[in-house]
């Protein structure tokens, strides 16, 4: 897979994410055998259960904006932040690895962090000085 294969699959699910959310886009976008892992929760879900998931999945997709995508061939790394919005999860930064297989996702590993106020005492180590 070439950076812009990637990048247009990504660029389409935040969009559709925009509109709403698009599952059936996603499900098109991932291979038949495929695996999708939430660590943090110990979810794992088949491209089937994913979508039953995101169609019913409360208050609609998070809004989510692209801030990194790096990789080469069939490995690549998605780094996004997810807004849910105030009134359900806020904000989180979210990594997901991706795995090709024949040019569908083949294994997708999501990680979820949520933003922290950073110890002032580390302040004086950081490249703005914590200003």
């Amino acid at each position: 897979m070439t950076r812009e294969e990637v990048k247009a699959i990504i660029d389409g699910w935040f969009e559709g994410a925009e509109r709403g959310g698009d599952p059936e886009l996603e499900y098109e976008d991932r291979h038949p055998d495929c695996v999708i892992e939430i660590p943090q929760s110990g979810e794992v879900f088949d491209r089937d259960g994913v979508l039953g998931m995101q169609r019913e999945f409360p208050g609609g997709a998070p809004k989510m904006k692209l801030v990194r995508l790096t990789g080469h061939g069939d490995e690549w790394t998605v780094e996004a932040n997810f807004d849910y919005g105030e009134d359900r999860a806020g904000v989180f930064h979210n990594v997901m690895t991706l795995e090709f297989k024949d040019g569908k996702i083949i294994r997708e590993t999501r990680y979820y962090a949520e933003p922290f106020e950073a110890p002032k005492e580390r302040a004086k180590w950081t490249k703005d000085g914590g200003g």
